[in-house]
């Protein structure tokens, strides 16, 4: 298999942190992201970040989301449940899938959500065809499909036109936490992982390959950035 590489992307003069985390609790890496969009606001001369890492296992709900898409009382429950700023329903986070966080600021690109979105999609798409795998959109509906089943979910927060959340790519995880929800809120679509296709799939290798193509699709330059301390 060939994918692309840090030094076969096309270099930009737009920087972009590549911060990458291992299994991060979910409300530390949004403790972060707010911190990093607060301080872009202040200061728009500073660099993008890509962040890209893993969460224990967390249901997140979209700032409008209806709690109808829960199958469990989220009051009498053991799992996390999160109620965030981000757009759309109900979402699973788990060991073996790939988030990425990208705080950008649009202005360095293109002031247009849709765009932004179908930016997003974009590297989740090419980078299923660095395995052979056909990714799909479906219109009317943000992510991506594989054979009909989604495997990719993005949403998204933006303020002043700096974006924050972003997407989640399903690599290998245990899809049984997805039974107590209706993903995003589609009920006649079943969810997948790229191991149902490519058993054994590497992670890691997904996670390099999911950076260098952000790099390609939004014409930036990574450089590899620290984890950022939560004051």
């Amino acid at each position: 298999m060939k994918h692309t590489t840090f030094s076969e992307s096309v270099l930009a003069a737009t920087p972009c942190l590549l911060v990458n985390g291992g299994e991060i609790p979910y409300t530390v890496a949004l403790s972060v992201q707010r911190r990093l969009v607060e301080e872009r606001r202040d200061n728009p001369d500073l660099p993008d970040v890509l962040i890209l890492l893993e969460h224990p296992p967390v249901y997140t709900l979209g700032q409008g989301a209806t709690l109808d898409f829960l199958n469990f009382d989220p009051i009498a429950t053991n799992w996390e449940v999160q109620r965030v700023e981000r757009g759309g329903e109900v979402t699973y986070h788990c060991p073996g899938q790939l988030v990425g966080y990208p705080i950008l600021n649009l202005r360095r690109y293109r002031q247009d959500l849709h765009w932004y979105l179908r930016q997003l999609e974009e590297v989740l798409i090419r980078t299923l065809a660095c395995w052979g795998l056909r990714g799909d959109r479906i219109s009317g509906l943000t992510g991506v499909w594989l054979e009909g089943r989604k495997v990719g979910a993005i949403g998204i927060k933006v303020s002043r036109w700096i974006t924050m959340h972003g997407f989640a790519l399903n690599v290998c995880p245990d899809l049984e936490g997805f039974k107590e929800i209706v993903p995003c809120g589609i009920r006649d679509r079943s969810v997948g992982s790229l191991a149902e296709f490519i058993p054994g799939i590497d992670g890691e290798e997904v996670r390099l390959v999911v950076a260098a193509i952000f790099a390609e699709v939004f014409g930036v330059e990574l450089m590899v950035a620290p984890w950022p301390e939560v004051n």
